[in-house]
């Protein structure tokens, strides 16, 4: 077995590979650029080598100094992770050429399938079934123009060496064609140093479903069973489960064993994940096959108990898998939720900036349940513009898909970040709805369910009052604490009153606490009653609450006379007031914000790449008028009304914060 092992990734799939190699033995050397100096796979890592600035078309993705940190350290193997360097196979090749072992696929099955363009060729010549388009490359623009009407609209523009949603769009017609194909080509050479693009038909209202296939060197190949990956935004996965709830036994079967075949005609080894879309009859289609570790591998290890960074490397030392195709059973259910830094109120726009607190729900492994998270930040860290924009991946099992679910929205809920914008309320808002928990999903399910955005999430009333008697028990005990450290009375129960209107949601509820020695217990205008166990003190950011036996966990922070309270999605202004000040507060005048409408603001931290207009020029209505890039992606923003353009701020080049002006309007 390996003595020393070289991760040539960072991040979350670094810190995952280390982990596995650390149970192995086996010692680490991580690679870092500028902005990752002190990330964790570096702190993580026996052994750490700087590859320079922070673009990873400067570091992570340049062969010679990844060869370099090998000689370097003396590693006899290299694990790639995902993204970067690990579908290339030059860099396969390299690392053969100086007799160091790549963990992964040869690197003839990485050009036979790494590559989208070839791996649909051989996918047709082999017999299967796959979406139809346009596999030659594709020059210019007016080309990809062409060739999308021919195949028919709406098209897929795909980046021949892509993965992650990176080099990827949607084109409905032909305007959307010649700007999707210019954006996936920067993103595919900024991202894979790889511009090569190709179009297929996109099959509407699909169910993207993948088989995840491990094959050694003699001659011995398994399918792992399958994960859904529907819940899809920009092309992104976001939530991923394992198995499928829409496939049967047979269509199980017959997917496992084409992906098997398709592994066993290029010769592959290693693991590797072949995808398929799967439409309401179940009919499937090969889309492309990654050669290389997926980012949702946690969900399948949850349900097969199979450690695939562990069997990746023995696969690479030459050792025979030791189980087969009958061995491998389904047991219960995996939820994988990416938490992203990304602003789920502003369209998912990339955030960046420091986690001034991180702190994950507590993994665990019990026999009806687990909650495990895969991560690479720490609180204190840094979000960096450079790369993806994922912080980690909280994945929950449990005996079945209700449960599975159910562990994933406690979890979330549990989950602290601050400091930067990130999907979690969203994350617990698709938990909660009821199409996803029916497992009625497609890739356009939140296309469809969220068509103006993410808006956030409105509690219906029964939970709604649940928060509010929780938040009015709580906050008398805040108003205790006052009463104490003042010391304007001894007897601080007769200080602090029993009657409060508590206000969420648009709605003032009348309520008195009655409290005990166990409790509290708070009655509504309407004589309804809960009951509220808590020991929650003032200070704390989490507050367990069990209301009327049911557990229950709030995020909360204070504020002036009351709290803001995230549960279950919903981010929630609470106030606590009592009858007196409440109906002071109804004379308040309300604060409207500032008119930005004469402006394009920079809606993320970001790199103005071009600016498509001129001071003076008249917009029409979605014009596009810049381009910024963060976090990998080009990102186009469009005029929402007709106007004249009067100043034009920014340049290409130029490095913008949040709302930075990038021109005016008159």
């Amino acid at each position: 077995m390996f003595k020393k092992i070289l991760i040539a990734n960072r991040g979350e799939i670094a810190c995952r590979v280390i982990k596995t190699a650390r149970k192995m033995g086996i010692k680490t050397v991580a690679v870092y650029s500028d902005a990752d100096r002190n990330a964790l796979h570096v702190k993580m890592a026996d052994e750490a080598v700087h590859i320079g600035p922070p673009p990873a078309n400067q570091s992570y993705i340049v062969i010679d100094k990844i060869m370099d940190a090998i000689r370097q350290t003396g590693a006899e193997a290299v694990h790639p992770g995902y993204g970067f360097l690990s579908e290339n196979r030059k860099f396969a090749e390299a690392l053969e050429k100086e007799g160091v072992v790549f963990i992964g696929p040869p690197s003839s099955a990485i050009e036979a399938m790494g590559d989208k363009i070839t791996s649909k060729k051989l996918a047709q010549e082999a017999g299967v079934s796959t979406v139809p388009g346009y596999m030659g490359l594709i020059g210019d623009a007016d080309e990809a123009v062409r060739i999308a009407g021919e195949v028919g609209f709406p098209v897929m523009i795909k980046a021949s060496a892509g993965g992650g949603g990176k080099g990827m769009r949607i084109a409905w017609n032909a305007e959307d064609a010649r700007e999707g194909f210019e954006s996936s080509k920067n993103e595919a050479a900024n991202s894979f140093g790889d511009d090569r693009i190709f179009i297929e038909k996109f099959v509407t209202q699909p169910r993207h479903i993948e088989i995840q296939v491990l094959a050694d060197k003699h001659g011995n190949c398994v399918y792992l069973h399958e994960r859904e990956c529907s819940i899809q935004r920009r092309n992104q996965k976001v939530i991923e489960e394992a198995p499928s709830p829409f496939l049967d036994p047979e269509t199980r079967k017959a997917m496992g064993e084409q992906a098997v075949a398709l592994a066993k005609a290029v010769g592959y080894t290693s693991a590797g994940t072949v995808e398929f879309i799967v439409d309401a009859e179940r009919n499937f289609y090969f889309l492309e096959m990654n050669t290389r570790l997926q980012v949702e591998h946690p969900v399948t290890e949850l349900i097969t108990g199979i450690d695939l960074v562990e069997q990746m490397i023995r696969v690479a030392d030459g050792a025979p898998l030791s189980f087969r195709q009958e061995d491998l059973k389904i047991n219960g259910w995996a939820m994988e939720s990416r938490l992203y830094a990304e602003d789920p109120y502003r369209n998912f726009l990339p955030s960046i900036g420091r986690l001034s607190r991180y702190r994950p729900p507590e993994e665990f492994h019990h026999a009806d349940a687990v909650v495990r998270n895969d991560t690479g930040v720490y609180e204190g860290g840094e979000i960096s513009m450079y790369y993806d924009p994922m912080i980690a991946k909280l994945c929950t099992w449990a005996p079945d898909r209700e449960a599975a679910i159910n562990a994933m929205e406690k979890a979330l809920d549990a989950f602290e970040v601050e400091g930067i914008g990130h999907n979690l309320p969203f994350l617990s808002a698709v938990m909660a709805h009821p199409r996803f928990r029916s497992g009625n999903i497609t890739t356009a399910f939140i296309a469809e369910e969220y068509p103006d955005g993410f808006q956030g999430v409105t509690l219906p009333e029964p939970l709604a009052r649940k928060v509010a008697a929780a938040a009015a028990a709580m906050f008398r005990v805040t108003e205790i604490r006052r009463s104490r450290i003042s010391g304007r009375m001894d007897n601080h129960e007769r200080k602090v009153g029993d009657s409060w209107v508590v206000s969420l949601q648009g709605e003032d509820l009348n309520v008195d606490v009655e409290a005990d020695r166990d409790g509290s217990t708070v009655t509504f205008e309407d004589g309804a009653e809960h009951r509220v166990i808590s020991d929650w003190q003032p200070g704390q950011t989490l507050a367990s609450v069990t209301i009327d036996g049911e557990p229950m966990t709030l995020k909360v922070s204070y504020t002036t006379s009351g709290f803001r309270i995230r549960f279950q999605g919903a981010d929630m202004k609470v106030h606590v007031r009592s009858p007196r000040q409440a109906e002071l507060a109804r004379l308040m005048p309300e604060k409207l914000p500032p008119d930005t409408s004469k402006f394009l603001l920079c809606p993320m931290p970001g790199l103005i790449v071009r600016i498509f207009v001129e001071e003076g020029q008249e917009v029409q209505e979605g014009q596009a008028l810049a381009v910024v890039e963060a976090m990998k992606m080009e990102n186009i923003l469009r005029a929402e009304k007709k106007a004249v353009v009067k100043h034009i701020s920014a340049e290409p080049g130029a490095s913008l914060a949040v709302d930075d002006i990038i021109m005016e309007f008159e």
